[in-house]
Order: C-alpha cells, then sequence, then structure tokens
C-alpha cells in the first residue's frame, strides 16, 4: 500500500507561502481599477483603469475555470501593465513625475544641476534626489520616444533589483505577482518614481541578511540617492548586520563598513548636484515636499499628516513633530530589539515607512507601494507550510481511497 509521510524540515524550508491568484482575487483587482478608471480625474489613470479592469477580468474567468495561476498572472501583467503602457507611450501621456525626470536629466546634463533655480508653480519642483534623473537621461540624450521614456528604465530597475532580493528559486512566482498586484501595476505603467527607490531596498536588506555589507551599503547607496523616503532603510540595515554577524565587534565592523559604503555611494550621486546650487537643491527637495514654499504640492491624498496639516490650526508643526517621533520610536526600537533576519527587518522598515507616509504633510495613497514591496518581499522570502500540508492530506486521503476499495 502506499505509503504518507509529513513534509521534512528541508521541504518546508525550501517551500515558499501561495500568494494570491484565485478568482476572487482578480476580480476584486478588477473592481478595484474599474472604479480608480472611473471616478479618476488623470487622464493616464483612466486609460490604466479600463485596461487593467479587462486584464483582471479575463484572469479571474481563467482562473474560475481551472486555468493555472501563471496564466491567469500573466494575463493579469499584459492587462494591468502592458497593454497601458503601450497606450499611454504611444500617444505620449504620463503621470506628472515622468516628465519631472525628463526634465531634471536635460538640466542636468546642460546646468549641472537637476533643479530649476526659481520654480513658480507645483509642476516646475522636483522632490527627488539627483540620482532620480539617470532615468531621464536617455531621453534627454536620444529624444523623446518609447525606448527612451523613463517608465520602461523605472520599471526595469524595480523588477530586477527585486528578483536579485529574492531566493534563486523564488525570481518567478513572487515578481510576477507583484507587478500584477493594482498598487505596482499601476505606478509600472503610468509612472512610478518610488518603485526602484523600493526595489533597491529590498536589495540592500537581502545584503544585510546575507552578511555582505559592501553590496548591502551599494544598494542603500544608490537608493538613498533617488529619494528621501530611503533613508530609514540605512539603520535598519545597519542594526540587522550587526545581528546576523555573529559576535558584536564582526558586527560593528559589518555596519560601518556597509554605512560607509551607502553613504560614499550616495554622496558621489547627490553632492555634486546638491553643491551646484545648494539654495535651489534645499527649495526642491526639502521645503516643497514638507509644504515650506508658496506653491503647494499636488500629493494630498486624504491621509492623517495631510489633514492635519490643511484642516487644524499649526497643523504642518504637529505633523513634523508626529513625523520626528515615529523616527525616533523606529530607532528605539532598533536599539532595543534589532532584527535577526532580513524579513524581520523588511518588516519593521514597512511599518516605518507607513507611519512616516501617514504624517507626511504633502502625501499621496500612490506611497503606500514601500509598505507593500517591502512586505510583499518578507512574504515571498519566509518558508510556507499550509498549503504543502493540505497537498499532502490530500494526498492521504485518495491513498486511503483506493486502499478501501
Amino acid at each position: 500500500m502506499a505509503t504518507f509521510a509529513l513534509p521534512t524540515p528541508s521541504e518546508l524550508h525550501r517551500d515558499r507561502p501561495a500568494l494570491p491568484g484565485d478568482a476572487a482575487w482578480w476580480a476584486f483587482c478588477g473592481a478595484t481599477a474599474l472604479a480608480l478608471g472611473t471616478f479618476s480625474s488623470l487622464g493616464p489613470h483612466r486609460v490604466w483603469g479600463a485596461a487593467a479592469a479587462l486584464g483582471y477580468t479575463a484572469a479571474a474567468v481563467l482562473a474560475a475555470r481551472g486555468r493555472s495561476p501563471r496564466t491567469a498572472g500573466a494575463v493579469a501583467v499584459t492587462g494591468a501593465v502592458l497593454l497601458p503602457l503601450l497606450v499611454l507611450l504611444a500617444v505620449d501621456r504620463a503621470q506628472l513625475e515622468v516628465d519631472v525626470v525628463a526634465r531634471s536629466a536635460g538640466l542636468l546634463l546642460s546646468e549641472g544641476t537637476p533643479y530649476l533655480e526659481r520654480p513658480a508653480v507645483p509642476e516646475d519642483f522636483n522632490p527627488y534626489l539627483p540620482g532620480m534623473a539617470a532615468f531621464g537621461i536617455p531621453e534627454a540624450v536620444a529624444g523623446p520616444g518609447p525606448f527612451t521614456d523613463p517608465r520602461p528604465w523605472m520599471g526595469a530597475a524595480f523588477l530586477g533589483a527585486f528578483a536579485l532580493a529574492l531566493p534563486a528559486g523564488a525570481r518567478r512566482e513572487a515578481p510576477r505577482w507583484l507587478a500584477a498586484c493594482p498598487l505596482v501595476a499601476l505606478p509600472l505603467a503610468v509612472g512610478g518614481v518610488d518603485l526602484p527607490v523600493a526595489g533597491l531596498m529590498c536589495l540592500g536588506l537581502a545584503g544585510a541578511g546575507q552578511g555582505r555589507p559592501g553590496r548591502a551599503g551599494l544598494a542603500l547607496g544608490l537608493a538613498a540617492a533617488l529619494k528621501w523616503t530611503a533613508w530609514p532603510a540605512v539603520p535598519v540595515a545597519l542594526a540587522l548586520l550587526a545581528t546576523v554577524s555573529g559576535d558584536s565587534r564582526r558586527g560593528s565592523r559589518a555596519a560601518l563598513r556597509c554605512g560607509l559604503v551607502a553613504l560614499l555611494t550616495a554622496a558621489a550621486l547627490v553632492l555634486p548636484a546638491a553643491l551646484r546650487d545648494p539654495g535651489a537643491f534645499r527649495t526642491h527637495v526639502v521645503d516643497f515636499p514638507l509644504g515650506l514654499t508658496g506653491a503647494v504640492s499636488s500629493a494630498a491624498s486624504p491621509l492623517p499628516g495631510h489633514l492635519l496639516a490643511t484642516q487644524v490650526p499649526g497643523g504642518r508643526t504637529l505633523t513634523l513633530l508626529l513625523l520626528g517621533v515615529s523616527a525616533l520610536l523606529l530607532a528605539v526600537s532598533l536599539l532595543v530589539r534589532p532584527p535577526a533576519t532580513a524579513p524581520a527587518a523588511a518588516a519593521r522598515l514597512a511599518l516605518g515607512l507607513l507611519l512616516a507616509i501617514a504624517f507626511m504633510p504633502a502625501t499621496r495613497f500612490g506611497y503606500l507601494v514601500h509598505p507593500l514591496v517591502l512586505a510583499a518581499w518578507a512574504l515571498a522570502r519566509q518558508p510556507g507550510t499550509h498549503h504543502r500540508i493540505r497537498e499532502r492530506v490530500r494526498e492521504l486521503v485518495r491513498v486511503r481511497k483506493r486502499a478501501s476499495r
């Protein structure tokens, strides 16, 4: 008679958690895309909503008919990412961020700084650090076109960094599912500067979890040269390195090396442009995101920080205080209980960024892609058991049925 064995520890370690991919999930994604396309006032978002709703609906139908999750996921990615991206590239439409990145690259090549000297309206501001201009260099050099547009380059940087941050056995399923998730598919199609930052943060934490401070520092330094939101990842990675290195002396050396590499990498990419015009640098990347300029940022999603800053007297000062308290709490948690694994570090960082996004005076729902990507990366690296045990139980039931006949 056939035998049944529980999964071995090595099998459980290799196993990965099942990711959403059934008909109900794709139907939910389709409803989300349709709602955004219907109610959004932004043309690129409406295009994405219509195309993504079709893709998600087709994926839901395929999943309901028993087609493989891989097939349904491929259809979802095609409808939610590739189709709207091709349409928007063909008609030369994108989110404002894409135009900002392209313009900043042209300014960097011609003036030595990606920042306008006297910005007047919100569209004139570039709230990103100088490294972000790298994604606009192909267009600045070769002119506008589908292959020089910043979006494919930003998407490739994100997916490449995210995949490299995963174990070899998880580099296909997890990125495919994440790309199909509406919160990621939307910026992949219409333009999202946060995605490469999130991908590089995952890559930096992966290097720290493996005890490779040089690799971690390089990835984190690149992320830190793109946007301020990457900077909290550096102390989290340092705390992780100090824990996984074994002893305090070795951990201190690893953390120091990682910090130096990250600092030197970010400085090499940021300082030349920042020193070229320090006043413009501060106006664009410090004052404008904090709401300290006359021009009002378009990042105005009704999250707590924005509501406090706009609806409560003295609310802007209160939001800055809440941001400081959140950063202090994250720092204290790293000292009192440093993360022992890379997934734990990603979860800690995701929580810290979630609090920062909630309390920023100029914020938008799209920033939530940072904690989402970090959480998805942590999940993809965690060993899972429930779905393998379920399959083994089903196998046992089939065996017993055959034996009783």
